[in-house]
């Protein structure tokens, strides 16, 4: 029985609201509740309605869903959960942020000519994320020229011979930066990368910077591959997961459904985050009368670590398998290199050091440990809460060490598995956006194209912004996605952005990167997934589809079924060819040889490329056109072998080091809301979490804030710690007193990416460290208004150094 069956089941009643915001929410009408025990359910179902009614009307709504993540229908925008196999997909195989995010992309909200000319830069940079993301969809291309405070519309191609006329002014191609959102095509980020280095400049820098850029350092140098080594079909068959640094329920919704499968197949799960999350106390599966209903406690332990203590909690497993003899030999012996070092480093971890990082208690660290040594099969995941972090590559690495010791890799059950959070971020670095490519791909490229790609290491995200601000780039293009919003240290990318010459953006919908601008600024609106792509004309005309590629490789076709949002929006794959074509077309060199039209016009001709240049892609059109697409080779999982010298994987000896703070500070983590995902708000509620109407709100432990003399409902600001001159500051926060660690707080970004400092990254990958955010609280002297900026003010001075002794919340 599917989900279109299970919501004839009655279900809480949830107004409608029509049109667009007028205005910002009042700061007053925020409301804090009990949160949830569990996720999904009657609820989710209903709010998912609501949100497609509300933008796309009933019978939009009902014709696009359907097609959600369906063989023959587009893939999500949301996260990168695989799908099942085609012949087990549901109906409605979707989940309510998945069809949030459908919903704003399918919006019938149009920004028309009228509201440029009602509203100035200014205006629109006052504005918060929700407002802006709430006036609908893109419709034509607009220009700000030099002095002028308003938008103008401009023609894609007359857009198209500004770009290139600025970039073939630049003293370098290095003064140019070329920015991906992880929504991007693979056939988008190809052409995409393509054109850059064609140009000739590595600036490619990405979100997998500030997200799994830790994951990918981490596992290329010990397992050989920066990817995760699971199929979907391992959860099926396993004996325990580890969900560490993850929240499923906000962020991966449909990996709850695979988690209920694992706990019926008998497997046990263990949840590792300092605020416990509704998803993984309990599941309300609305894919079924009974599970929507009754439901199911996913979770048989949580353990509420403090943040930044995971490194410690997995080399004390890494203790426990080797004092229990719970050793893969055959594995270490034959296939790794490096374990003599590491078991001896491991047998010396001091449990007391270990319950003093983590926070836990004695009862919670010995349940955890036992059933890690229980357990022949295991497979560990882990995103944001792992990755953003100082010591975040060291944490991945021990992860792996664990895997490896005791053989969970390479074997059906057992693995490895970074949770992607956007829907194709791990597609485009396999299509080649990435800053610091391969040598091998580099030649592959030359080979395919005739000429000579630049082999200097670009810009990252944070070099880039770090560029801009110095002036050595003045040119940024942004790919899709909400740079500003995305980045850390919000003032300083705010003024990075100001000191180019030229900013564009590649865009769905309106955002704040739109309205902090260089001299002169570009607007060009693309397709969406939900889309009908048609190329050509006449006999010639072709419909179109692109391809992704989700966490576990797999990768599969997308098609979208929806009229464009006005007559003549372009894809992103033409926008591309466009610009490309605009910059190069005077080179007497290959690079001013190459088939931009051809791009354009059918992706088949793009496809075709890949499968010469992309190692594992060969034979790519045919493939990808199969039902449920192929899955990319990973030595590792697929054989045991490895691509590292010797073919060894590599045990990492890593000290045990913990984040720790002064007397009166805190370490933040910035997370989401339920409703939303990344910078997009969808709305104004975080329901499992129990806030409504409201973002600016503080999660803090109750004895941490009765030693600060606050209460529940008191206002703050949020002061960052760092050590340079500048005091970062987030206005005007409500307190609400929360269960998590003592010393350890939570807020909502991108409201809280200003306390982020653009110098705190992690070790090895140049990650912001926004799970790792020291603070201290001081009292409002005002009630946020709710505008978007953020303050700054007189020197902090001092960086985090004194550790606070953990706390425990029995």
């Amino acid at each position: 029985m599917g989900w279109h069956d299970a919501v004839k089941l009655p279900w809480p009643t949830i107004p409608v609201r029509t049109g667009a915001p007028t205005d910002d929410v009042d700061d007053d009408a925020l409301r804090v509740t009990h949160p949830h025990d569990h996720a999904a359910g009657a609820t989710a179902v209903a709010v998912a309605l609501r949100h497609g009614v509300e933008q796309m009307g009933p019978l939009r709504t009902a014709q696009t869903l359907l097609r959600l993540n369906q063989v023959d229908g587009f893939d999500c925008q949301g996260c990168a959960w695989p799908d099942p196999d085609p012949k087990h997909r549901h109906t409605a195989e979707f989940c309510e942020n998945g069809a949030k995010a459908v919903a704003e992309e399918a919006t019938r909200r149009r920004i028309t000519r009228d509201f440029w000319a009602r509203h100035t830069l200014d205006d629109l940079a006052g504005r918060t994320d929700y407002w802006l993301g709430q006036q609908g969809r893109l419709t034509e291309p607009v220009v700000r020229r030099p002095g002028s405070d308003h938008y103008e519309p401009i023609s894609y191609d007359d857009a198209f011979e500004l770009i290139g006329e600025q970039l073939r002014s630049l003293p370098t191609p290095d003064a140019a930066a070329f920015y991906t959102s992880g929504r991007t095509s693979n056939e988008a980020a190809f052409a995409y990368q393509l054109f850059v280095r064609a140009y000739g400049t590595n600036n490619l820098p990405d979100c997998s910077n500030m997200c799994h850029e830790s994951t990918s350092v981490a596992l290329a140098q010990t397992i050989g591959i920066g990817k995760g080594s699971v199929h979907l079909e391992d959860f099926y068959d396993t004996d325990l997961i580890i969900v560490a640094g993850q929240n499923p329920g906000t962020n991966h919704p449909r990996m709850l459904s695979a988690l209920e499968t694992a706990k019926k197949n008998g497997a046990k799960i263990i949840s590792v985050n300092p605020l416990p999350e509704a998803g993984l106390m309990g599941f309300k599966n609305p894919q079924t009368p009974k599970g929507m209903l009754i439901g199911e406690r996913l979770s048989d332990l949580h353990l509420p670590i403090r943040a930044n203590g995971d490194l410690a909690l997995f080399q004390w497993f890494g203790r426990a398998v080797v004092e229990a003899g719970r050793l893969d030999r055959a594995l270490i012996a034959e296939r790794t290199t490096g374990f003599e070092a590491w078991e001896e480093h491991v047998r010396r971890v001091d449990r007391d050091e270990v319950l003093a990082a983590t926070g836990l208690t004695s009862a919670q660290l010995d349940e955890a440990t036992a059933l890690v040594v229980a357990s022949p099969r295991f497979i560990t995941c882990w995103a944001m809460g792992i990755t953003q972090h100082k010591n975040a590559v060291s944490t991945i690495k021990e992860i792996t060490n664990l895997h490896l010791a005791t053989g969970a890799i390479g074997v059906q059950g057992s693995g490895l598995c970074p949770v992607r959070g956007h829907s194709n971020v791990q597609g485009d670095r396999t299509m080649g956006i990435w800053e610091r490519p391969p040598q091998h791909f580099l030649d592959r490229l030359r080979d395919e194209f005739g000429f000579e790609p630049p082999r200097e290491h670009g810009h990252d995200v944070v070099d880039t912004i770090r560029g801009m601000r110095d002036g050595h780039v003045r040119f940024f293009l942004g790919m899709g996605g909400n740079f500003l919003q995305a980045s850390p240290d919000t003032e300083a990318t705010e003024r990075a952005l100001r000191n180019t010459a030229m900013t564009v953006q590649v865009s769905t919908k309106l955002n704040r990167s739109h309205a902090v601008v260089g001299e002169t600024a570009i607007v060009l609106p693309t397709l969406g997934r939900t889309e009908r792509d048609v190329r050509g004309r006449g006999p010639q005309t072709r419909e179109q589809f692109v391809t992704v590629e989700d966490s576990m490789s797999m990768v599969h076709a997308s098609r979208g079924r929806l009229a464009p949002p006005a007559p003549g929006v372009l894809s992103e794959v033409s926008i591309v060819a466009g610009i490309a074509a605009a910059t190069l077309r005077d080179r007497t060199d290959a690079t001013g040889s190459i088939d931009w039209a051809g791009f354009a016009q059918d992706y088949s001709t793009v496809r075709h490329h890949i499968a010469k240049v992309v190692p594992g892609c060969d034979d790519y059109d045919a493939k990808v056109r199969a039902p449920g697409g192929f899955q990319l080779p990973h030595p590792p999982r697929d054989t045991r072998t490895f691509d590292l010298p010797d073919g060894r994987a590599v045990f990492t000896v890593v000290p045990l080091d913990v984040l720790t703070v002064g007397e009166d500070e805190l370490v933040l983590q910035t997370m989401r809301s339920h409703d939303q995902y990344n910078t997009t708000i969808y709305g104004l509620d975080d329901r499992y979490r129990g806030i409504h109407q409201g973002r600016r709100v503080v999660f803090l432990n109750a004895d941490d804030a009765r030693d600060r003399g606050l209460a529940d409902g008191d206002h703050v600001d949020l002061v960052g710690v760092w050590e340079d001159d500048v005091e970062r500051v987030a206005p005007s926060f409500r307190v609400v007193v929360y269960d998590t660690p003592r010393g350890c707080a939570a807020a909502y970004y991108p409201e809280t990416n200003a306390l982020v400092p653009l110098d705190s990254q992690a070790e090895h990958s140049g990650t912001p460290t926004s799970k790792g955010v020291i603070i201290t609280l001081r009292r409002a002297t005002a009630v946020s208004d709710g505008s978007a900026g953020s303050g700054s003010g007189a020197s902090v001075g001092r960086h985090h150094k004194d550790e606070v002794q953990p706390h425990h919340l029995s």
